[in-house]
C-alpha cells in the first residue's frame, strides 16, 4: 500500500497493484498511467472502485505485457483500445491512447489510437477527469486544471464544450451525474452547450443513458441532478414527464409547485434510507426514482373545479402507467419496473386513513398489495408530506406511526407477507369434487377474499365457508 509523495493529501495511497503494473510496463518499454477517476478521487479523499490506466501500448502489446504477470485477461474491448486483466483480487482496465468522435448520425464512437497521453487527456469528458499519474515515477499529469476546478467545486472540459460534447453526446448525461455525485457547479459554457445541444442526446443508446441516470439519481446531490437535466433540456429526452411537472401549475397557484414538491420528495425519501443492515439500504434508486415520478400523472388528470379548487383524480394509476412506459423506453430490467410503478400506484392508498381508520381488511390488503415494496412504500408516503402546515404534517406522521404499529400487531398475528387461503388448489378440488379448470381459481380468488375480509379460520370453518358459497353458485 503505497502512499503518494509530497503534493498529494495526506495519507493518500494506491494498492500495490498500481506500482507493480507500472513497472511491469516500464521493463517492457511502455508508457503506463493511472488515469481519469482514480486520480479525481484521490484529492476527494475517496477509495475508486475503479483502476483505469491509459498507455502507448496496442492492445496486443498490452496483452504481451502482461503475460505471464495477470493471473487473467480478456479483450471483450479490443476494439476500442481496452483490455482487462486480473490480478489477485484486482480487476484493471487498460487502454491504449485513444481519440474517438461520434459520426452525427451514429451511436457508436469511431475510435482512432493515439500517440501520447497529453492528446489523450484533451480527449476526455471533463477537467478533474483529465488528470493522470504517471507510473511508476508517481508525476502528476494536470495540463486542464482539474486540481483547481476541484478546489473550486467546478465542472469544465478540457476542449469546448461544443468538441467534447459533439464527441460524445452522453457527456452532457454525465455533467449532470459528476454534479449529483460531487456537487459540483456546471461552467456557465458547459451549461449553455448542453441547452444548445440537448437533442443530440437521441443518437445515444436507451442502455448507455439509463446507467447514467441511475448514477445520477444515485448520487450525493440528486436534486442538483435533476434540476440540471430539466433547465438544459435534457430531461425532455431522457424523462420528459418530471418537466411536464411544471405545466400542473396555474396563475392563480391554486396548487402547489409539483416539480418542485417531488425533488424534495425524492430528497426526503432519499434521508430514510437505512444503512446495510436496514431494510432499504441506501443509496436506493427504486426508491428515489418512485419518489420523484410519483406524480408524473397529474399533468394528465389536472381538472380545474367549479369551486376553484384543482383535482388530480386517478392520477396515481396514470402515473404508474407513464412511469412503466418511460421505464421501459430506456431498457429497464422487468423487476425494477415492477417495483417502480408499484410504488408509484400505491403512494396514495394511505390518504385518508388518519381521517377514516381502516378495518383489519384494509391494513391486509395494503399489505399483501405493496408486497416485497412495503418498506420502501412506508418511505414514500411518509416523504410525500412536504406541507408548511406543521399541525397537518404532525397528523399526517402521526396516522402513518399508528398504520405501521397495526401492521406489525397484524404480522405477528397472521404473517401478513404470506396471506394465503387455508385451502390450496388440490384441497378445494378434493372438498368440491370438480377436475381442474377456471372454477378453482374462482373458488380459491373467493377464499383468498374471504381471509383478508375475516383473518385467519380453522380449516373445518374454511371448508364449510367453501361449500356453502359453492351451493350458491348452483
Amino acid at each position: 500500500m503505497p502512499y503518494l509523495p509530497a503534493g498529494f493529501p495526506d495519507g493518500a495511497w494506491l494498492p500495490d497493484v498500481v506500482v507493480a503494473l507500472g513497472e511491469q510496463f516500464a521493463s517492457h518499454g511502455h508508457e503506463l498511467s493511472l488515469v481519469g477517476g482514480p486520480v479525481r478521487d484521490l484529492f476527494l479523499g475517496r477509495t475508486s472502485p475503479d483502476l483505469d490506466f491509459t498507455t502507448d501500448a496496442t492492445p496486443d502489446e498490452i496483452i504481451a505485457a502482461v503475460a505471464g504477470w495477470a493471473d487473467a485477461h480478456w479483450d471483450i474491448g479490443r476494439d476500442f483500445g481496452t483490455i482487462g486483466i486480473r490480478k489477485g483480487d484486482d480487476t484493471i482496465e487498460v487502454t491504449t491512447y485513444r481519440a474517438e468522435a461520434y459520426d452525427p448520425a451514429s451511436r457508436k464512437p469511431q475510435v482512432q489510437f493515439g500517440t501520447n497521453l497529453a492528446d489523450d487527456l484533451v480527449r476526455r469528458d471533463f477537467t478533474v477527469n483529465a488528470m493522470a499519474l504517471r507510473l511508476p515515477s508517481w508525476e502528476l499529469v494536470d495540463p486542464h486544471g482539474g486540481v483547481k476546478d476541484l478546489v473550486a467545486q467546478r465542472l469544465r472540459t478540457p476542449s469546448t464544450p461544443e468538441e467534447s460534447f459533439s464527441d460524445d453526446p452522453l457527456r452532457m448525461m454525465r455533467a449532470a451525474r459528476f454534479a449529483s455525485q460531487l456537487g459540483l457547479d456546471v461552467a456557465d459554457d458547459v451549461r449553455a452547450a448542453m441547452t444548445a445541444m440537448a437533442g443530440r442526446l437521441e443518437i445515444v443508446s436507451a442502455e448507455r443513458v439509463r446507467e447514467e441516470l441511475v448514477k445520477l439519481i444515485c448520487g450525493a446531490h440528486p436534486r442538483i441532478g435533476v434540476d440540471l437535466l430539466v433547465e438544459t433540456g435534457l430531461a425532455d429526452v431522457v424523462i420528459p414527464e418530471v418537466p411536464a411537472l411544471k405545466r400542473t401549475d396555474d396563475e392563480h397557484r391554486r396548487h402547489k409547485d409539483v416539480y418542485q414538491h417531488s425533488l424534495q420528495v425524492m430528497e426526503q425519501a432519499a434521508g430514510l434510507e437505512t444503512d446495510d443492515d436496514g431494510p432499504v439500504p441506501g443509496p436506493d434508486f427504486i426508491l428515489r426514482f418512485a419518489a420523484l415520478m410519483h406524480d408524473v400523472g397529474k399533468p394528465k388528470t389536472r381538472r380545474f373545479e367549479p369551486g376553484g379548487g384543482v383535482s388530480f383524480r386517478h392520477h396515481d394509476v396514470v402515473g404508474a402507467k407513464l412511469t412503466r412506459k418511460r421505464m421501459q423506453a430506456l431498457r429497464f430490467d422487468k423487476d425494477t419496473i415492477k417495483a417502480v410503478t408499484r410504488l408509484v400506484e400505491l403512494h396514495m392508498r394511505f390518504y385518508g386513513y388518519g381521517d377514516a381508520g381502516w378495518s383489519d381488511s384494509a391494513v391486509r390488503r395494503y399489505v399483501t398489495d405493496a408486497g416485497d415494496q412495503l418498506e420502501r412504500l412506508h418511505r414514500l408516503t411518509r416523504s410525500d408530506v412536504t406541507t408548511r402546515n406543521r399541525r397537518k404534517a404532525e397528523r399526517l406522521a402521526h396516522a402513518y406511526d399508528d398504520l405501521e404499529e397495526r401492521i406489525a400487531v397484524l404480522a405477528e398475528q397472521e404473517e401478513l407477507a404470506k396471506i394465503r387461503p387455508h385451502l390450496n388448489g388440490e384441497q378445494i378440488m378434493d372438498v368440491l369434487g370438480i377436475p381442474p379448470g377456471p372454477q378453482v381459481g374462482k373458488a380459491y380468488s373467493f377464499l383468498l377474499e374471504h381471509r383478508m375480509e375475516n383473518g385467519p379460520v380453522a380449516e373445518d370453518e374454511a371448508v364449510l365457508v367453501l361449500k356453502e358459497w359453492w351451493a350458491e353458485q348452483e
